[in-house]
């Protein structure tokens, strides 16, 4: 187990007045640090045998950074998590894709309301769809209507097992994976209902790139990486590797073997994912993006309203209890009655949760190696964080 705390506030030291040698009178102490052994239990519990190879949290409240793990980077060699290793954030992505969208809304280069068909002429129709009734904002709180691509039965068996040994580096275009998410029929009508879809961050994409001439990675690159200074942040493509120190990504594959086999799937072609889930980061640089969004440094103030208004996610498929969707980001009441604000996600081999108090002053990221433990350590580490007693 590792953990570390480093503090950004400073306290006065005592000193002489310039006449007489009388002491001053000291400034103020500063807060207590806060006790986080609780929670480096929750993170030793976690890593247990039977759990999750290994864990890490990242927190960030006015006392400052404080960084724990637990069991292992790569179950081989035995090497401990480490603060500075990059790993697949999975959906937690979407909350990019959602600011690259509304950065553009602010700019008036595209309305929330703007349709389908407006921006993809003929490419949402049939099957019940029509791109004329589908806005941007439908896709971005999954009230479309778009079926998942994910959920597609020939497309999701080319992922469990030995199959998606045989598939891990094939390539896929968004206007393939749409064609899939088209190819099932509409549940509902536009702004009916909410349906968890990836089928609509990869439209939503082709939107931010036809607005502005170039590729989603790039304007990623150049509206929040670069300016951020997110040094461990990016989107691979094509590129089946993780650059740079990270932990392996160790997934049972869907498989329904009991026990389940654990495999090692760090290296894989995440074009499957893209503007939906293929972004790589760290657990500092989704404290360094969230600070900022959640404090409203990204977006205007309208479109930070925007942002945060949600619908209920209840819907034909039920989605995390307790929560609402707003674009791109969720809020999740937790089991202590305290609602915190973000983004988590999961892909083969890693599960991510990166969410905060709604001012952005106090943050919590983490990731876990293994993909089998499914939101339960996340609630078991944010409970502890943002329980009644952290005064959140």
């Amino acid at each position: 187990m590792t953990s570390h705390f480093s503090t950004e506030a400073t306290t006065e030291a005592t000193t002489r007045a310039t006449t007489g040698g009388t002491p001053a009178v000291p400034a103020a102490p500063a807060a207590a640090t806060p006790d986080r052994s609780a929670m480096q239990t929750v993170l030793d519990r976690a890593a247990a045998p039977g759990g999750t190879p290994g864990i890490v949290v990242e927190v960030r409240d006015r006392h400052g950074a404080w960084f724990g793990s637990a069991g292992v980077s790569d179950t081989a060699s035995g090497e401990k998590r480490h603060p500075s290793e990059r790993f697949r954030i999975g959906s937690t992505t979407k909350a990019f894709t959602a600011t690259l969208v509304l950065q553009l809304a602010a700019e008036g280069r595209l309305s929330l309301d703007d349709t389908m068909e407006r921006w993809l002429p003929g490419m949402v129709t049939g099957n019940g769809y029509d791109g004329r009734s589908i806005t941007i904002r439908h896709l971005l709180n999954h009230t479309s209507g778009i079926f998942n691509y994910g959920n597609d039965a020939e497309f999701f068996k080319k992922g469990i097992g030995a199959e998606w040994f045989q598939h891990r580096y094939d390539s896929h275009t968004p206007a393939q994976l749409i064609g899939i998410g088209l190819a099932t029929p509409a549940p509902f009508a536009p702004g009916e209902a909410f349906l968890y879809s990836n089928t609509n961050y990869f439209l939503a994409a082709l939107i931010v790139e036809k607005v502005t001439g170039g590729t989603l990675a790039e304007a990623l690159t150049q509206r929040i990486v670069d300016p951020l200074a997110l040094t461990g942040t990016y989107l691979p493509g094509e590129e089946p590797t993780i650059r740079g120190p990270h932990p392996r990504h160790y997934s049972t594959l869907f498989a329904s073997e009991t026990p389940p086999r654990i495999h090692d799937a760090t290296e894989m072609n995440q074009s499957f994912a893209w503007a939906a889930g293929g972004i790589i980061s760290t657990t500092g640089d989704l404290q360094r993006f969230f600070g900022a969004l959640l404090g409203g440094r990204l977006l205007p103030a309208e479109q930070q309203r925007e942002m945060f208004t949600t619908v209920d996610t209840t819907g034909p498929v039920p989605w995390i209890p307790g929560t609402g969707y707003g674009l791109g980001v969720f809020s999740w009441t937790l089991p202590s009655g305290v609602t915190v604000w973000g983004n988590a996600g999961a892909t083969y081999g890693s599960w991510t949760c990166a969410m905060g108090s709604r001012d952005g002053e106090h943050l919590l990221t983490s990731q876990l190696g293994g993909d089998w433990c499914g939101l339960a350590p996340f609630v078991d580490v944010l409970g502890t964080e943002f329980g009644p007693a952290a005064g959140n």
